[in-house]
């Protein structure tokens, strides 16, 4: 993390992904940077990690009094928002459109208003918007950018340009405005093409939406090429030196098996991967053992392989307790495989990119104490590969811990 630098982080739901953000916002505050933390997720999950009631559309301090009370330096500098993409779209409307009727008209036409609310790439414009605000203004040492959950953890940057083709369509402009203009004398004269799009869209979405359509392109002309612009500028923000993007993802097969694809796609859009976060790999203590240990996996994991022999024949007339010791022999097979899985992960990752584990808390990250406490599984990365690639060498010839 260094000054002027704009973190990106990516993932795909369920990985953690708001509290790694969090917490590396909090990284780099203890750093000394005066830091903006942004989420796009609307849910509680950054507000229940920072441990506030409320955040708003503008990038708020956390205050002296709610980081001392964490037992946190009360001179750091952390604030945060959350993206109101609503908000941020209106905005542009009227930073983009000179005329006051246009500007109006945009604002109260159906077709903008499902535009911003439900297209999808909407909110991520909106998100990149405001990031490349916030680094244009300066305000900010270090911009931490928590992206939505998504199934596709790349949707967050493709979006935006799925935007841009829409709104930049020629075919779009030749086509509705002319009905609108024209009435329908103008689309008898286009050709078949054109009349065969038009009746389609009328017969699923009627005529007055179409119609909304094409005010929507007439009154946003000026505007439209604004947009455009402003996206232009913000992709040249992310494929240069400022801005870096780290993936956080978990040691389960599925999705470890998705990584590198994604770092495929990322080198070709000529993007930067800083680091790769594996989160929620084991429990802690077990992970703190394995992070000052070569000795393999730690005793109270490696126990319960002796578990079943040792109780003999109680489980017979105890099934409950049978089944504990089931769910326990399962955790650690799964323990074995994730250790493997991650010890392979890592020997393949391209140069260049960092890899940095971090723990299942066990109660969860809610509230800046707690945060604080996950931070510092960031702060120095102490789970070196080589520590992984020996246990999972033991494991794979079969040596009992």
């Amino acid at each position: 993390m260094t000054k002027g630098s704009t973190l990106i982080v990516l993932g795909n739901g369920g990985v953690g992904k708001t509290t790694v953000a969090a917490a590396m916002g909090l990284v780099g505050a203890r750093l000394g940077l005066k830091t903006a933390l942004i989420t796009v997720d609307p849910a509680r999950r950054l507000r229940d990690a920072l441990g506030v009631e409320q955040l708003g559309g503008k990038p708020t301090s956390l205050g002296r009094h709610r980081l001392e009370a964490a037992g946190l330096d009360p001179s750091l500098e952390l604030f945060a928002m959350v993206l109101d993409a609503k908000r941020a779209w209106d905005g542009l409307i009227e930073r983009f459109t000179t005329d006051r009727a246009a500007r109006d008209r945009i604002l109260n036409n159906p077709f903008y208003r499902q535009l911003t609310g439900q297209f999808a790439g909407s909110e991520a414009y909106a998100a990149l918007e405001q990031l490349y605000d916030l680094h244009s203004r300066g305000d900010f040492d270090l911009i931490v950018v928590d992206t939505p959950p998504a199934a596709n953890a790349f949707e967050f940057l493709q979006a935006p340009a799925h935007l841009a083709r829409l709104l930049d369509s020629p075919m779009a402009r030749w086509l509705f405005a002319p009905y609108f203009l024209g009435g329908r004398f103008a689309i008898r004269l286009a050709s078949g093409a054109a009349r065969f799009v038009v009746r389609e869209l009328e017969r699923f979405a009627g005529a007055s939406a179409l119609t909304s359509i094409s005010e929507f392109f007439i009154a946003a002309q000026e505007t439209v090429d604004g947009l455009l612009e402003r996206l232009r500028k913000t992709e040249a923000l992310l494929h240069s030196g400022h801005a870096a993007f780290v993936l956080v993802t978990t040691a389960e097969e599925e999705r470890l098996r998705q990584a590198p694809a994604l770092i495929e796609e990322m080198r070709a859009e000529r993007l930067n991967l800083s680091a790769i976060i594996i989160n929620r790999f084991l429990d802690e203590e077990s992970w703190r053992y394995l992070a000052g240990s070569s000795r393999g996996m730690p005793p109270g994991v490696a126990a319960i392989d002796g578990l079943r022999s040792a109780l003999g024949g109680i489980l017979d007339r105890r099934p409950g307790l049978d089944a504990l010791v089931k769910y326990l022999e399962s955790y650690r097979t799964r323990a074995w495989h994730d250790i493997a899985r991650t010890a392979a992960f890592a020997q393949a990752l391209p140069a260049g990119v960092r890899l940095a584990i971090t723990p299942e808390i066990r109660r969860g990250v809610l509230g800046l104490q707690q945060l604080a406490h996950f931070a510092e599984y960031l702060e120095e990365p102490r789970l070196k590969e080589a520590r992984l690639r020996a246990a999972a060498m033991r494991y794979e010839a079969g040596v009992s811990l």
